[in-house]
């Protein structure tokens, strides 16, 4: 298997890798090609969620208006029933996304 978090030829289609699972957590690493939640979803997760983007540039939406941009390097904690979604997002993006229970 290849561990390498920034691959060079990214598929045609988004990818959703787990890395790690335990009994509250579930660390993920996913590759977008301009994927973007359709229009009208919001997520609503039972869990926090910690992303953060490795490559590319995204955009995420929130419930209340507010909007926020991603770079690399960037990470945002969003808590449980925050309702969000992905915006935009570029063709090269590459994440990690921590799924979790406190």
């Amino acid at each position: 298997m290849n561990d390498n978090l920034l691959p060079d030829n990214p598929g045609a289609k988004e990818e959703f890798r787990p890395l790690l699972e335990g009994g509250a957590f579930r660390l993920e690493h996913i590759v977008s090609h301009g994927e973007c939640s359709p229009p009208g979803f919001w997520y609503d997760q039972e869990q926090e969620e910690w992303v953060a983007l490795l490559r590319g540039e995204a955009m995420l939406a929130y419930d209340d208006g507010s909007r926020q941009s991603l770079s690399p390097g960037d990470a945002v904690l969003i808590p449980a029933h925050r309702r969000h979604r992905v915006e935009s997002v570029s063709t090269d993006a590459v994440w990690l996304a921590l799924h979790f229970s406190r």
